[in-house]
C-alpha cells in the first residue's frame, strides 16, 4: 500500500484518497449521513487535501470533539 502522508502524495492523489475512503457504495444522492452531526467530510478533510494537516491529526481532533468524553473506542 502506498503511503498517504502529505509528503508522499500530490493534491490530486489526496483528493482521490478522501473520495475513495468516503465511498460507502451507495452514492451521495438522497443520503443524509454526512448531515447527522458529523459535518461535511470534504470540509473536515480540506486541510489534508491542501497539504496542511495529516489525516491522523484531523481524525484525532474530530474524535475528541465528537466523543464528548464518552467511552467510544
Amino acid at each position: 500500500m502506498k503511503s498517504i502522508l502529505i509528503k508522499d502524495t500530490t493534491r490530486e492523489e489526496r483528493e482521490e484518497i478522501i473520495k475513495a475512503s468516503l465511498d460507502c457504495g451507495g452514492g451521495c444522492e438522497n443520503c443524509s449521513s454526512c448531515w447527522l452531526g458529523g459535518g461535511n467530510p470534504w470540509e473536515i478533510y480540506r486541510d489534508y487535501i491542501e497539504g496542511k494537516r495529516e489525516i491522523k491529526d484531523i481524525n484525532m481532533d474530530y474524535m475528541q470533539k465528537y466523543r464528548q468524553d464518552r467511552q467510544i473506542k
